[in-house]
């Protein structure tokens, strides 16, 4: 699935930049003001989404092919976060409640990011 060379960049992808941006710099937050011992996995997580995310946002042409995958890379990294987060009793806190809030609204976006080639 090739996705125009020409794709524009509006307010939903917009918004994928500012929900992923955010969800990274909340696990890095976490990551780097938690115990080591502890700490890693936030800043794994926070890695991951900058990762993903400079693979989305980047208009290179072996990039542009991939956007499909690239977004669904993100989706199910995203859809891993929160599923984790409920298995593993994550921090019910109103900053883990936030950023459980914030990864689903990267999914819906992302999901309809995908229904407008």
């Amino acid at each position: 699935m090739s996705e125009s060379a020409n794709r524009t960049f509006g307010l939903l992808q917009w918004g994928i930049v500012i929900l992923t941006s955010t969800t990274a710099l909340i696990h890095l937050s976490l990551g780097i003001n938690t115990p080591y011992t502890t700490g890693w996995p936030f800043l794994l997580n926070a890695a991951g989404y900058v990762g993903l995310l400079l693979l989305y946002v980047l208009n290179f042409p072996v990039l542009r092919q991939r956007r499909a995958v690239i977004r669904w890379l993100l989706i199910t990294y995203a859809a891993v976060t929160v599923i984790a987060w409920w298995l593993m009793e994550g921090a019910r806190t109103p900053l883990g409640y936030f950023d459980k809030i914030v990864e689903i609204a990267l999914i819906v976006l992302l999901w309809l990011d995908g229904q407008h080639p």
